[in-house]
């Protein structure tokens, strides 16, 4: 048996109990977890704002060292450590056939399976987002495990699996920031910070972090943020005002509220474009007139993951991380253990510090 939050039902606060793992079948693999990183999606889980079976174990963001591995297995071997990938790819549905393998279309069907069962009553159990990070240990489907990169510690290595890839994916294939061009990133959370450094890396000129707390501007700046402002009914208008009143060249919005999308939108140049990577309800409906779209010529465009291919980003991150343009550890303003994930709600829910990390 092992330890692991599980979310009774939606809306429900999380319960720390004890699990009862299987033995890892044909092509699944057992993960003991190093570190889990705490998303802004598991609280959307959570409260219902994105639908999951339930009761379910969240955690999507994780790393570990493979303990055992079922029949018929052959890309990793116990020992080996990895990096959880919660959407991998079918390689065979039509969005795969296009190489958009960040959209396709049988990712989350292992969110349905039961995985495991509450030890306390046998109740059945789902793995959230496909690989149940919040727990000590996990079994999840071959497809979801990468090679962990070499020279970066699993606790750091965790991050990659969502909040890194995310925000480095939306920067470079979403948006596709070029040198010299101006940037603002509204949020500064996980994903944020990862937005920030990877518009840095991009060489973007001007860098603009946008967020309700006025707290968080040095640790904005840390992660590449030459300007800093505080989120209020005239953001839009700062923001162009730092740039010639022309306004950016790409806003990243990773908050995912109508009223921040629309901010985003305003404050970009004509034919400017913005990137939405927050997951807003269905309640969040954003307005447009159509002579604005017509006269200003911008583009607006989600994000699903980064538009990332995890088995060829991750090398790539790996590289930043190893020369020093990528500090993972920036990105982590608390270290946990499962007990502290609803207090890292809460805080996320109130607009504090950037990702919490739960350490094993």
């Amino acid at each position: 048996m092992v330890r692991a939050a599980v979310v009774p039902a939606v809306g429900a606060p999380l319960e720390l109990t004890e699990i009862d793992l299987p033995d890892p079948g044909p092509g699944r693999v057992r993960v003991r977890l190093a570190a889990a990183g705490v998303c802004h999606s598991d609280l959307s889980l959570s409260n219902g704002t994105m639908r999951v079976p339930v009761p379910a174990v969240l955690g999507h963001e994780g790393a570990g060292t493979v303990v055992a591995v079922g029949e018929g297995v052959t890309n990793v071997a116990p020992g080996a450590e990895v990096v959880l990938n919660w959407a991998p790819s079918c390689g065979s549905c039509h969005a795969c056939s296009l190489g958009e393998v960040w959209l396709c279309a049988n990712a989350l069907n292992g969110v349905a399976d039961v995985y495991a069962r509450r030890a306390s009553d046998g109740a059945d159990l789902h793995p959230g987002l496909n690989v149940a990070a919040f727990a000590e240990e996990t079994v999840v489907a071959s497809s979801c495990v990468l090679p962990a990169p070499a020279g970066v510690p699993l606790t750091d290595a965790a991050l990659l699996g969502c909040a890194v890839l995310t925000g480095y994916g939306a920067v470079h294939h979403s948006a596709q920031v070029r040198p010299g061009e101006t940037v603002a990133v509204y949020g500064v959370g996980g994903v944020g910070l990862a937005a920030l450094q990877a518009a840095r890396i991009a060489g973007a000129s001007k860098i603009v972090a946008v967020d309700v707390s006025p707290a968080k501007e040095e640790l904005a700046r840390a992660a590449g943020a030459t300007d800093y402002v505080v989120a209020s009914e005239e953001t839009a208008r700062e923001v162009r005002g730092l740039t010639g009143k022309q306004g950016v060249d790409v806003a990243i919005e990773c908050v995912g509220r109508a009223a921040t999308i629309r901010t985003a939108w305003d404050s970009t140049r004509r034919g400017g474009r913005t990137t939405v990577v927050g997951i807003g309800g269905k309640d969040q409906q954003v307005t447009f007139n159509a002579l604005e779209i017509f006269h200003w010529g911008r583009t607006l465009s989600g994000c699903v993951y980064g538009n990332c291919d995890p088995a060829k980003d991750l090398p790539v991150l790996a590289d930043h991380v190893r020369e020093g343009r990528l500090d993972l550890g920036l990105l982590v303003t608390e270290r946990i253990g499962l007990e502290g994930i609803p207090a890292a709600f809460e805080n996320m829910l109130a607009g504090k510090g950037g990702r919490a990390l739960v350490v094993f």
